[in-house]
């Protein structure tokens, strides 16, 4: 047989490249939003008494140093309306969107009654440090329905011959006092739960008159810039 005769040789087939596996639900990373939903979740079970303090600041960090679902999902599994994991799943079109909330207003970080009344209350914005002085008048202060944009607020006060009244929601830390001279200060101090919850520090002096600063039971604060851990 010569070499024209020989059998033709099988070409080899061309390799393919191995199609990558699909990561695992739970594998799938996490974004600021979820983390952020659960963490509304832990709020609201430890509100309700399903959490102790020490378990919701533990899962309270724990969420949001979490990369993936699958280290969010266990966080939730125990609590009675949402067992299993963390849906992924997105939300049908044809659900209606969630109304608009209006802009938050822009206030001075400085409030003055004189022979009179101011108030701030609704949905505005507040800064790190607000400064209210009532001198034969009333200042009242609502952070209710605020916009934190500060992880801490300072609220300093002067009253003379009037008086301060502010509240807070009970979802945050409140902290402070300050000196009563013929008058009274009074700050009802808490510590939220929520380790990066807004901080409120209260201090100054009533003089002939006072000053009381407590949380609005009943009232949460949604809207704040979470506080970083150190490191």
């Amino acid at each position: 047989m010569t070499k024209s005769e020989a059998a033709p040789v099988a070409e080899a087939a061309p390799m393919t490249k191995p199609e990558a596996a699909p990561v695992a639900e739970a594998e799938l990373r996490a974004s600021d939003a979820d983390r952020e939903r659960v963490a509304e979740l832990l709020r609201d079970a430890y509100a309700e008494g399903r959490l102790t303090m020490e378990e919701h600041a533990e899962r309270i960090e724990a969420a949001y140093e979490a990369r993936t679902f699958g280290e969010l999902a266990p966080l939730t599994r125990d609590l009675p309306a949402h067992s299993g994991t963390i849906s992924m799943e997105k939300p049908p079109l044809n659900r209606a969107p969630r109304p608009a909330m209006p802009p938050a207003r822009q206030e001075s970080p400085t409030m003055l009654a004189v022979f009179g009344g101011a108030e701030r209350k609704g949905r505005w914005r507040v800064g790190s440090h607000l400064k209210a002085v009532a001198v034969f008048g009333g200042v009242d202060i609502d952070l209710t329905d605020a916009v934190f944009e500060s992880p801490e607020v300072v609220i300093e006060v002067t009253a003379i011959f009037g008086g301060v009244d502010i509240k807070v929601p009970e979802n945050v830390s409140l902290h402070g006092g300050g000196v009563g001279v013929f008058g009274g200060f009074s700050v009802h101090e808490q510590t939220a739960a929520d380790p990066y919850a807004p901080v409120v520090r209260v201090k100054g002096a009533a003089i002939f008159g006072g000053c009381e600063a407590k949380p609005r039971r009943g009232k949460k604060l949604r809207e704040w810039v979470r506080k970083q851990l150190d490191g």
